[in-house]
């Protein structure tokens, strides 16, 4: 078989793939909830709107604080921009993104929840605190805790694009800090803000874990919380395929402004290629940084500590030896490596296929190309706009009906996990081969480079470090998620992240600490992974030239 015809092949498969497993969820949904005994249209009750609100409040207030916090942060980490530790700093305000929701819930409560650090630290000294947690003040808490860091890293990222000879006028003409931030930093912050705010928008209203186990009742509960409610608890299908269409309209509404939003422009072009700093800032300015960062980071740090010194503080020894706790981390890891492979081999062949068909199935009619590529394109995306517990329920629910739905749990573990995973990793690795097939297309055509020997010679080393990060990446959000295991888990199929839930269900809160910290371990260890093959790799794409 000709390689274009592969290539155009299982572009065609791996999005069939995709349809089948998001569609044939929300199909089953749809005919269960049309054939129950309940009526469809009562479901669309006041406790729906509640719950609907609920989300938008929460996702909302989320939003805001997150972005409130980060922006001071982030300008005061480019204001100071070679003070010493930033760059460890930086990395540092990576791991809430990469650890697992239900590891961070239990560090936010071990130092904010009523037997807290702080309670007992208040207590000691003689002024009795007992914070409240749950509800819409932990929710909030855990939210910022996760998006705020991201926050920061996304505008910093903008302020960094901005020309280095607007600050150097700035300094010529002796611009003040309000006066750079109305004229220089807002009008590129504006223009990324609501990208990154419905970024974080997204990932609050779909937020699973964190409502679970902080929301704390029905008055905090989200769509996707009452969602695995319905199915698990009171098996309503009619409420949950009206939960289910809520979702979905309130996903594809948001998506829908981003999309009007459009995307940023560019800031303009700069002669200079060294990045310089031209502004003197005052020492109050330079302290007033200073405090922000720290502050920022102690805010961080907190959680992060309290599950490592509950994790210490209990039996770990006892828990490593017992044959459940193993037996998770090993059905975790090889659940994780199998979502990992899907993941990879799923993003690899939509890319290259939506490469291929964009830019060389010259042959194919014009209005036929064209579609196929927007498909290959945001099929990917497909889990951005149904999540996976809705595809996790429907799976569930049209499974059960010819076998036992918990022994197909490993299957349905990896392939929901997989495709969570593949927007992330599809943009680590669009961006490594559509610069490598322009710069090495035309060269390969001429010398009769294809197929195997191509992938081998050409291909490889550039596409080598995206693949792997997204593989270890893919490993590690497949760690930590809790959504699918949560309705297909049992006895027989467990994995860390549902043994903890079990073991903080039951309090028994030693064990979870220790649950917690190994989970994070694992993860910590797999991002650890991840950024020493970044640094081995980091001159893959300059190897990638030199063979071509």
């Amino acid at each position: 078989m000709q390689i274009s015809r592969f290539k155009t092949i299982s572009g065609f498969v791996a999005l069939m793939l995709l349809l089948v497993l998001t569609g044939g969820a929300l199909l089953s949904l749809g005919i269960q909830g049309l054939q129950s005994d309940s009526d469809a249209l009562a479901a669309f009750d006041s406790y729906l709107w509640n719950i609907t609100r609920f989300t938008l409040l929460q996702a909302l207030l989320s939003v805001l604080l997150s972005v409130l916090f980060a922006l001071p942060v982030a300008r005061a980490l480019h204001a100071n921009a070679s003070f010493r530790g930033r760059s460890l700093l930086l990395r540092f305000f990576a791991i809430p993104l990469t650890l697992p929701s239900l590891v961070a819930v239990f560090g936010i409560t071990s130092i904010y929840g009523r037997n807290g650090f702080i309670a007992q630290g208040s207590t000691a000294l003689g002024i009795p605190l007992i914070p409240d947690i749950y509800g819409l003040t932990g929710i909030l808490l855990a939210h910022v805790f996760f998006n705020m860091p991201l926050a920061v890293r996304l505008l910093l990222a903008s302020l960094e694009s901005i020309p280095q000879d607007y600050w150097k006028l700035s300094a010529q003409l002796g611009m003040g800090s309000f006066a750079r931030f109305r004229l220089i930093e807002w009008p590129v912050i504006a223009r990324n803000l609501s990208g990154i705010a419905g970024l974080i928008f997204m990932l609050c209203a779909s937020s699973f874990t964190i409502v679970l186990t902080l929301g704390g009742g029905p008055r905090a509960t989200t769509l996707e919380v009452a969602i695995y409610q319905a199915l698990h608890f009171d098996f309503d299908l009619a409420r949950a395929v009206a939960l289910t269409l809520t979702q979905l309209l309130l996903t594809i509404g948001v998506l829908c402004l981003l999309r009007l939003t459009g995307k940023p422009t560019e800031e303009g072009l700069s002669l200079t290629t060294v990045s310089r700093n031209y502004i003197r800032h005052s020492k109050a300015a330079r302290a007033l940084s200073g405090v922000i960062i720290a502050s920022a980071a102690l805010f961080l740090a907190l959680p992060v500590l309290g599950m490592i010194l509950s994790g210490l503080g209990s039996d770990l020894w006892r828990l490593i030896n017992e044959t459940i706790v193993q037996q998770a981390i090993i059905t975790s890891l090889i659940l994780a490596f199998g979502a990992a492979a899907v993941c990879v081999v799923l993003s690899l062949t939509l890319v290259a296929a939506r490469e291929y068909n964009a830019t060389q199935n010259l042959k194919a009619p014009r209005r036929l190309r064209s579609f196929f590529t927007a498909a290959l394109d945001s099929g990917s995306s497909l889990v951005l706009i149904i999540p996976p517990i809705v595809i996790g329920a429907g799976w569930f629910i049209l499974l059960r009906q010819f076998t036992d739905v918990f022994t197909l749990a490993p299957f349905m573990v990896i392939a929901v996990n997989g495709v969570m995973a593949m927007p992330f990793a599809v943009r680590l690795l669009r961006p490594a081969w559509d610069s490598a097939a322009a710069r090495n297309n035309r060269l390969c055509t001429a010398l009769g480079i294809s197929g195997l020997n191509r992938l081998r010679l050409i291909d490889w080393p550039v596409i080598r470090r995206p693949l792997v990060l997204s593989f270890i990446f893919a490993m590690a959000l497949s760690m930590g998620d809790l959504g699918t295991i949560a309705l297909f888990g049992s006895d027989a199929v467990q994995t860390l992240p549902y043994l903890l839930l079990q073991r903080m269900g039951s309090y028994r809160t030693s064990d979870a600490a220790g649950l917690a910290l190994i989970l994070a371990a694992i993860c910590f260890t797999l991002m650890l992974i991840t950024d020493k093959t970044g640094k081995k790799n980091k001159s893959a794409a300059s190897a990638g030239r030199n063979i071509a």
